[in-house]
């Protein structure tokens, strides 16, 4: 029993440390600044079927609307 507590209490600061790294999560920014970006484009954003946790690689700009290599006239 005493061996089972102080494994415990071993391991205890250990997982503490892996779970606050002091980062902040960013990936709702980044989401919401790649939104804007492909809006600005005249596109709308699409999943690409991939988790990787980045949203650059989660989803694609589809370009809806005047999107041309004709210039206008």
């Amino acid at each position: 029993m005493r061996k089972i507590f102080a494994a415990i209490l071993m391991t205890a600061p250990l997982m503490t440390a892996c779970a606050s790294t002091g980062q902040t999560n960013t990936y709702q920014e980044d989401l919401q600044r790649l939104e804007a970006a492909c809006t600005e484009r005249q596109g709308i954003l699409t999943p690409t079927g991939l988790q990787s946790g980045r949203p650059e690689t989660e989803y694609a700009c589809r370009i809806t609307g005047g999107a041309s290599r004709i210039p206008p006239r």
